[in-house]
């Protein structure tokens, strides 16, 4: 009986394992298996190279940038000097009393902004000889007299060519007009005449009585205008000649001359 169930349970074993191959409980446990190495890593993708950073690890300042870069330079002078001497013509008044060709003098400096545009200061000394006809009038055998005159003027230069150029000029003055009368014979307190009243020492219609009219003092403001031309030499100075107007009043008194000068600016 036990050998019948024996056969039986074999027959049935196998008919499983028949039907269920690699299932049935005949299979062995499969061998350990040394698992699989993993893939390579990725490489990463290389890279562009980056700008190289200065050591520090700052971007250059502005300011440094900045004062490696070569300052343009300029096609102008800063600073114009000039110094001349001629003489003068008048008009007004001044030629009715002032003879002609005084001696002028002048010396000056210009502070350019630009090529075309400056401001400059004059100093101006004029001789004033006065006419024969006017030391009648005055009663005096000679006479001394002068006037000083500082100006501030724009100034617009004008190239032309490489060689010459012009400019023109106009602004404010200041007028110091003096002068002394040599052995003078007029009666203090006498009636004035026309000299008198341009001298400046004419007082209520007469001459004053102390005596002092013979010596005349007094100061002006007015204006001024006029141009020259250029002429630039192989060693950068430049000769000008210059024609200027000025005019200077006060209470009423005038002086007008018009100083024409040659000079040399650099």
């Amino acid at each position: 009986m036990i050998g019948k169930f024996a056969t039986v349970s074999a027959l049935t074993l196998l008919f499983v394992a028949t039907l269920l191959p690699g299932r049935g409980f005949a299979q062995t446990t499969p061998a350990e298996q040394t698992p699989a190495a993993p893939p390579p890593a990725a490489t990463p993708a290389a890279q562009p190279p980056t700008d190289q950073q200065p050591a520090t690890g700052q971007e250059p300042s502005d300011e440094v940038s900045s004062s490696r870069r070569k300052a343009r330079p300029h096609d102008y002078k800063n600073w114009n000097f000039n110094v001349g001497a001629g003489a003068h013509v008048d008009s007004g008044d001044t030629k009715t009393f002032v003879r002609g060709g005084g001696v002028v003098a002048t010396a000056g400096a210009a502070r350019n902004a630009s090529k075309y545009l400056g401001l400059r200061a004059d100093f101006i000394y004029a001789n004033l000889p006065l006419r024969d006809s006017t030391l009648d009038l005055a009663q005096a055998t000679g006479a001394t007299s002068y006037v000083l005159a500082a100006t501030l003027d724009p100034i617009i230069n004008v190239p032309v060519t490489k060689l010459y150029g012009g400019y023109v000029l106009f602004g404010p003055g200041f007028y110091h007009r003096a002068g002394s009368l040599n052995s003078d014979t007029t009666v203090p307190g006498s009636a004035c005449d026309g000299f008198w009243k341009w001298w400046g020492a004419c007082s209520n219609f007469s001459v004053p009585l102390n005596g002092s009219f013979t010596d005349s003092s007094q100061n002006e403001f007015g204006y001024n205008f006029g141009g020259g031309i250029t002429r630039k030499m192989p060693s950068g100075v430049e000769i000008y000649a210059e024609y200027r107007f000025t005019h200077g009043s006060h209470s009423g008194i005038t002086t007008d001359i018009r100083p024409i000068t040659i000079g040399v600016r650099w």
